[in-house]
């Protein structure tokens, strides 16, 4: 028979109680972790939120506490009241480790079934049953620190924002549809028969509208959706810091978000200093082939091309630029760990790898036959190897417009190598700002200059002449925040001329029908004093991981959905009634 709370109230969690609290009545409320039955004595580990207590009940004082406790399993809901004592022996592996509670009375509020998996930190379930199961994961003590963690860190960044004088704002979910790089999630409109709101993929528009309506400074937690191929630690939806400034130099954005960082990262026990470091994205490219390089370790790229004589080159069908590194420790890799890697660098877009080991014995290289043994010391020096590195050198198999093909492959065999060799430090937290990004990318499918971020980035005042009849060479006033090889977020200022932006809509080959049907409000308010105003977006669930130790954004979100955006839990998305189909005027179109 199970009990009512009535008017029973908790005077204590669980994992608060001291020794301290000894010879205190105290009535705690939670769930049965763990049941010792030793006969004569009873013991229930009753857990909540904030830990667990050992609860001890005696048959012979409390036989009727004893009894029922007796009924009690591994996870029922219960009410315990009772005196704290001392323990005999403390178990130091608890906080409330000096104590226990001893029982006058039990109250069974709730049983459960057996659930699934452990309630443990350590458990082996696989990710797709505890995602299935979330109510039941989200009761272990790591997503409950999770959680609690992200809530301070949200906590601060508003605090920091309010100090700063921002104002939180916030934008519509409901709106049109503006692709900005990937899918929008349409929603269909009852009230007016055969039309969409989207979701925003960001608040992009409505925060430089913002500006233009004089806001001055501008923030929100928000939530964003886009409809993305799927891919590892991607959601639909997710969340950011958005915030937008007018009149800012640079050097303003970057002081503001440094000073969250800095507040954000101490909240998690992480000290840290500003001013970051600033990096242009051309060096980021031929140092470390990333545009989001992790700067925790060495082992930077090096130019290598001219250690690769033309005939070299005929044979090994190497066209572009070569780079190459060298990882220490890596001499000693056999000849299968050598062909493992050259699948890699092949997997990642190389034309081939080459090898020089440098040993206390010698050094052998793979191409010394190909390239001549002056040409191999020639790029041992090149990149600085010692004795027991290894020099790894890539071409690329096919060259991208506008950056290094071969830098970007040697950069992922970078952090691999890295990685495997216990190379990168792990107690380090390296922000870095990335600047000077070109204003445009190739598109390959496009076969065109198309946007590398959205539409109203602004153009580095002295390349605007370039705008038209060099594009490639135009600098974006773009900038990203990079920390430990992560992208964090990315901002930019803005072009708040509409003459400018004029310019750019038409380099990008977008017609004057197509501008009025993305962005025809967006263009009308430029046309009415816009400040030059600029901002960021900083990804919250990115930024909550790194600092909780995690290495997946799922660990950090309440109600995480799969690689394949799937919710299981609450089995979404899902198939919904003809009638509000009907409704809609929507016919599902069979594959």
């Amino acid at each position: 028979m199970l009990d009512f709370l009535g008017n029973l109230k908790r005077t204590n969690y669980c994992g608060e109680l001291r020794a301290s609290d000894a010879g205190r009545d105290a009535v705690v409320m939670g769930w049965v972790h763990r049941r010792r039955d030793l006969g004569q004595l009873l013991f229930l580990d009753v857990r909540d939120r904030t830990g667990i207590v050992q609860v001890v009940f005696n048959k012979e004082t409390s036989p009727a506490a004893h009894a029922k406790a007796e009924q009690a399993r591994s996870e029922f809901v219960v009410a315990v009241e009772g005196k704290v004592v001392k323990r005999e022996k403390a178990n130091p592996e608890i906080p409330t480790g000096e104590i226990e509670l001893v029982a006058s009375k039990l109250h069974i509020l709730n049983n459960a079934k057996t659930p699934p998996f452990p309630i443990e930190d350590e458990i082996n379930a696989a990710e797709e049953t505890r995602l299935r199961y979330r109510y039941l994961d989200l009761r272990r003590p790591k997503p409950h620190q999770n959680l609690a963690l992200r809530h301070k860190i949200v906590f601060e960044m508003r605090k920091v924002m309010d100090e700063l004088g921002f104002i939180e704002v916030e934008t519509p979910m409901l709106t049109r549809s503006t692709p900005e790089g990937a899918r929008d999630y349409l929603v269909p409109s009852r009230a007016h028969h055969g039309q969409f709101y989207a979701l925003p993929q960001s608040p992009q528009i409505f925060k430089q509208i913002l500006m233009i309506s004089g806001l001055d400074r501008y923030f929100q937690i928000v939530k964003c959706f886009r409809d993305e191929d799927l891919r590892a630690d991607r959601q639909p939806e997710f969340t950011q810091l958005d915030l937008e400034m007018s009149f800012p130099r640079q050097e303003d954005i970057f002081h503001v978000i440094e000073t969250v960082m800095v507040r954000v990262c101490r909240v998690a026990g992480i000290k840290v200093s500003a001013p970051f470091t600033h990096m242009l994205y051309k060096d980021a490219i031929r140092k470390y082939g990333s545009d989001k390089p992790d700067l925790r370790f060495g082992m930077e790229l090096h130019e290598v091309t001219d250690c690769f004589p033309p005939e070299a080159k005929q044979k090994l069908q190497i066209e572009g630029n070569v780079f190459a590194f060298a990882a220490p420790g890596g001499a000693g890799y056999s000849r299968k760990q050598l062909d493992e890697l050259t699948e890699k660098a092949k997997a990642t877009g190389a034309r081939g790898a080459y090898f020089v080991k440098v040993a206390a014995e010698g050094v052998t290289s793979t191409v010394e036959k190909l390239i001549g043994a002056e040409n191999v010391k020639k790029l041992t020096e090149a990149c600085g190897a010692k004795s027991g590195d290894l020099v790894v050198a890539v071409s690329a198999k096919e060259q991208i417009k506008g950056t290094e093909a071969a830098a970007l492959v040697a950069g992922q065999l970078r952090l691999a190598l890295g990685e495997a060799l216990g190379q990168i430090d792990k107690t380090q937290w390296k922000f870095l700002w990335l600047t000077g990004f070109p204003l445009f990318e190739w598109s390959e499918s496009d076969k065109a200059w198309v946007s590398a971020q959205h539409p109203f980035t602004g153009i580095v005042d002295e390349d605007l002449e370039k705008l038209e009849k060099a594009p490639w060479e135009v600098r974006s006033k773009g900038y990203d925040l990079v920390l430990n090889g992560n992208e964090l977020g990315s901002g930019s200022i803005r072009i708040h001329r509409q003459d400018i932006q004029e310019r750019l809509f038409k380099a990008l080959g977008l017609t004057e029908e197509q501008l009025r049907r993305r962005f025809g409000f967006f263009l009308d308010a430029l046309t009415y004093g816009t400040p030059p105003h600029g901002g960021i977006a900083l990804g919250v669930d990115r930024i909550v991981m790194l600092l909780a130790g995690e290495k997946s954004i799922r660990e950090v979100i309440a109600f995480a959905k799969t690689t394949a955006a799937q919710d299981l839990m609450a089995e979404s998305p899902s198939e919904v009634d003809e009638v509000q189909l009907h409704q809609l005027g929507i016919e599902i179109k069979k594959k």
